[in-house]
């Protein structure tokens, strides 16, 4: 069960890779995750991509993809795995599909989390993560918690914030450039036997239910 989420920051790609995780035990891949976890463990890739970001530059596709080729040759993949994240430009797009074929692995389904615009900036700029944990919700769950529940990784409630690209203004921009650079490659994918659109405005288990009947049919 290989799996690729597709869509813009904010549509529920990390809500549901949890929930598929927890259901299914599937490794969730997300390049930001891997980066930390190569550079972490000093790898040779690790370094290579750190090379890049403490210059402030973009990490080289070429890099990229040495990086999700040595994940996805990691055991825990080989019962499947859900990648997000990349690819984000066509030729990324094209880079992947060649790497999956030299692993002999290849996506059995390929999620598009469509949503509209004004839903994404209310959704983004409404939220508000942990300094500890990085656990993210939103305004409205913020007002529901307990006061005597925990951090996961600090003593105490959980400390939220907004972060500063989740403010109004930064997150019109995001949804700019997520439109310009990565939008397009829905156009690559949705000719692709295992391609669904999902209405992202939807519940979280009403998108769950969804991706789960897709599945299974996959």
């Amino acid at each position: 069960m290989n799996i690729l989420f597709l869509g813009p920051p904010g549509s529920g790609k990390g809500t549901q890779s949890k929930m598929l995780q927890d259901k299914y035990g599937l490794v969730h891949l997300s390049t930001g995750d891997m980066f930390r976890e190569a550079i972490a463990k000093k790898t040779e890739v690790g370094m290579k991509a750190k090379s890049y970001m403490d210059r402030g530059e973009y990490v080289p596709d070429a890099v990229v993809i040495d990086l999700i080729r040595d994940r996805l040759s990691g055991p825990d993949c080989k019962s499947g795995f859900i990648l997000d994240g990349f690819p984000r430009t066509e030729p990324q797009a094209k880079a992947l599909d060649e790497l999956l074929k030299s692993l002999h692995m290849e996506l059995g389904s390929i999620f598009f989390f469509d949503l509209s615009k004004e839903i994404l900036v209310s959704r983004l700029s409404s939220r508000r993560t942990c300094r500890n944990c990085n656990r993210v919700v939103s305004v409205d769950q913020l007002k529901d918690l307990p006061t005597s529940e925990s951090c996961a990784k600090a003593s105490g409630p959980c400390d939220f914030y907004q972060r500063t690209d989740d403010s109004a203004e930064v997150v019109g921009k995001r949804i700019e450039v997520y439109q310009n650079q990565t939008a397009p490659i829905i156009g690559f994918y949705e000719k692709t036997s295992g391609f669904l659109r999902v209405d992202a405005s939807s519940s979280p288990d009403a998108v769950f239910s969804v991706l789960e009947k897709a599945l299974k049919k996959a």
